[in-house]
C-alpha cells in the first residue's frame, strides 16, 4: 500500500499531503527530489510539521491560514489529491484558466462529539489553490470515495 493509499484510507492522521503541480513547482526546486513526482506534479506524503514547514517553503504562505481562506469555498478535488474542478469556472473559460496550483490535506480522527461528518469517520480536509487566483476546498468521509 502506497502511502497515499494509507493516508486514505485514514492509517496516516499525524500526516499532510502537499501537491505542488509543475507549473507552479521550480524545476530545480528541492521538494521534487523528496516528494513522488506525478502527471502533473509532485505529491509529498509528509508528518504534520513538516508538512506544514514544506507547504510554507513551496507556497510562501502559512498551512493553515490558506486553509482557512479556501474553506470559504466548496469545490471539488480529486481522491488522488491532485487534480480539482474549480466552482468559479465559468462556462466559457479555458480550460487552463482553472487548473490546480497546488494542494494541501490533512485527514481528522472520527469525532461523534462533534456531530455531522465528523461522526460518521475519519474526514479528510482537502484545500486547493487555482490558477484563476481563487481557492476552495473539499470534505469527505475516508471510505465514501474509494470507487473514484
Amino acid at each position: 500500500m502506497s502511502n497515499l493509499d494509507e493516508f486514505l484510507a485514514g492509517e496516516r492522521l499525524d500526516d499532510v499531503v502537499f501537491y505542488l503541480s509543475d507549473a507552479y513547482l521550480d524545476d530545480d526546486s528541492r521538494l521534487r527530489e523528496v516528494g513522488t513526482e506525478t502527471d502533473g506534479g509532485v505529491r509529498l506524503i509528509l508528518d504534520g510539521e513538516t508538512g506544514r514547514s514544506a507547504f510554507q517553503a513551496g507556497t510562501g504562505m502559512g498551512a493553515m491560514e490558506f486553509a482557512k481562506t479556501a474553506m470559504d469555498a466548496d469545490g471539488e478535488i480529486a481522491r488522488s489529491l491532485d487534480d480539482g474542478a474549480c466552482p468559479f469556472a465559468g462556462d466559457d473559460d479555458a480550460a487552463d484558466d482553472h487548473e490546480v496550483q497546488f494542494v494541501f490535506a490533512f485527514a481528522e480522527a472520527q469525532n461523534e462529539e462533534v456531530g455531522g461528518l465528523y461522526a460518521e469517520g475519519d474526514v479528510v480536509h482537502a484545500y486547493t489553490h487555482c490558477t484563476c487566483g481563487e481557492s476552495y476546498s473539499h470534505k469527505w468521509v475516508i471510505g465514501e470515495r474509494d470507487g473514484e
